[in-house]
């Protein structure tokens, strides 16, 4: 992708954006000593207050915007999450559920609709979003579509202490951000970022982190290849840590496009998972368009299930998304939205409905890890599991 081509075609307050997101970038790299790790510049591009890509007022969902997420595609999506949640709220004193980063409120939107439709209502969806334009997004859109329910929401700045419920993180570990370690003919390095000539470029510097050096150590044993670079998320790791603690009873969701170990560090995938979103085009160079485009990588499952093991938590089954949605009964409700709706406005769902279920869509490449405390899951809930994989 040019990015003088592409910052040409955005408007005024767009470039000025990229531009003072750049010289903030620039600062910190100047201020410590002429490199930063790519996780801190990703940091910056995506959370930077007032700048970054997800704090600032840019259009980043569905139609428009960058990049679609499964809630936007289709309701399905959200009733059927709501209905494998209703086992869970079965078997819970306190029906609470807690979002993460819910982008435009259309999951939460439809997760209580359905709640609502079978009369079994959250005591509340807390929504945890550090991003003011989206949450006040989300506020918006919550209270056109559902403002008699308007005081079961509450926005919220981090992860409590203590929580009973459903956690449900869609699409958001792939923004974490993360570092980036190369393996040069024997050689580990972690990826930093330099600036020169208004050009941000790659950097290698030894790897100072205690814990990163032997993640990388370890993962290299397996790898033989002579150049090979990958991505660590110490930021999902960390974050799964709290979660484990903070979760007394209930189950958390993580619905994300990623791999097992074994795929995630396959010799053919030698150049990592990182991927760049911008008007709906994906590419590969995350030192370009600061500000204005989505950095992601993908998940690698089989880590985020360890954490959670070692945090006592139980690793209650592995998905692809096409199989959870089918455990939550999505073709039924699908069946009850034909009925209810004219040819082409069925044509929109079904259209939908494939792009969540086939494997040339969303289904496969997006999977969902199901983690719980003192829980249990129907059988036909486990019928498609594949934790043997992790």
């Amino acid at each position: 992708m040019n990015e003088k081509l592409t910052l040409s075609t955005l408007d005024t307050l767009s470039r000025a954006h990229h531009t003072s997101l750049k010289k903030s970038i620039k600062q910190a790299i100047e201020k410590n000593a002429g490199s930063i790790s790519f996780k801190d510049y990703m940091q910056m591009c995506l959370y930077e207050p007032g700048l970054g890509y997800y704090s600032a007022g840019r259009h980043k969902l569905g139609k428009g915007g960058d990049f679609t997420t499964a809630p936007e595609i289709s309701p399905l999506f959200g009733s059927s999450l709501a209905e494998n949640i209703r086992q869970v709220f079965d078997q819970l004193n306190n029906q609470d559920i807690l979002e993460f980063g819910a982008g435009s409120g259309k999951l939460a939107i439809d997760v209580v609709s359905r709640l609502k439709d079978v009369n079994q209502l959250p005591r509340y969806y807390f929504i945890v979003e550090i991003s003011a334009d989206l949450k006040q997004r989300q506020q918006a859109a919550i209270s056109k579509a559902l403002p008699e329910l308007l005081d079961h929401f509450i926005w919220i700045d981090d992860i409590p202490d203590q929580f009973q419920g459903v956690i449900i993180a869609n699409e958001v570990c792939d923004a974490m951000p993360v570092n980036i370690v190369l393996s040069n003919n024997g050689e580990l390095f972690e990826r930093h970022v330099s600036y020169k000539d208004a050009t941000f470029y790659w950097q290698d510097a030894s790897i100072s982190d205690a814990n990163l050096l032997h993640q990388t150590e370890a993962i290299f044993d397996e790898i033989v290849l002579p150049t090979y670079q990958t991505e660590i998320n110490l930021t999902a790791q960390y974050w799964m840590e709290r979660l484990g603690q903070a979760l007394q009873q209930g189950v958390i969701f993580i619905i994300d496009y990623g791999y097992n170990h074994q795929d995630f560090y396959h010799p053919e995938r030698d150049q990592g998972t990182l991927q760049c979103y911008f008007n709906q085009q994906a590419h590969s160079d995350p030192l370009i368009l600061a500000g204005i485009q989505d950095i992601t990588a993908h998940i690698d499952f089989s880590k985020l299930a360890e954490i959670a093991q070692s945090s006592r938590l139980d690793v209650s089954a592995y998905h692809y998304q096409s199989d959870f949605l089918v455990a939550g009964g999505i073709m039924e409700l699908a069946s009850e939205l034909h009925t209810i709706n004219d040819e082409v406005s069925w044509l929109q769902h079904s259209a939908g409905l494939k792009q969540l279920l086939l494997p040339t869509g969303m289904g496969a490449e997006f999977k969902v890890l199901t983690l719980s405390r003192e829980i249990t899951f129907s059988p036909t809930f486990l019928l498609k599991d594949r934790r043997h994989q992790l």
